[in-house]
């Protein structure tokens, strides 16, 4: 039972809620909407920028590991072909 009341009162709470917002504080919730668009842009474009530098800095890492890998193999190589003419 106390589901279904949950729902209820959910649903009169919105439909109070907007009829709040549209007919008495219409004017009210427009000044909060537009106070809220520069922190967003703002905070938003914080994100990108970090992401941003995260991204470049992951691409430098995994071009750096990439490079060690490389030189790691074509050092085994070497030795491994040092160790095949030692032996003969």
């Amino acid at each position: 039972m106390g589901k279904y009341l949950a729902i209820f009162f959910g649903i009169v709470s919105m439909i109070a809620g907007l009829y709040l917002v549209i007919f008495v504080w219409w004017r009210e919730f427009l000044q909060l909407v537009f106070g809220f668009i520069p922190p967003i842009l703002f905070f938003g474009g914080l994100i990108a920028i970090v992401a941003g530098i995260s991204s470049i800095k992951d691409s430098i890492r995994q071009k750096k590991l990439e490079a060690e890998t490389s030189t790691m193999q074509e050092e085994q190589k070497t030795e491994e072909q040092k160790t095949e003419e030692q032996a003969q």
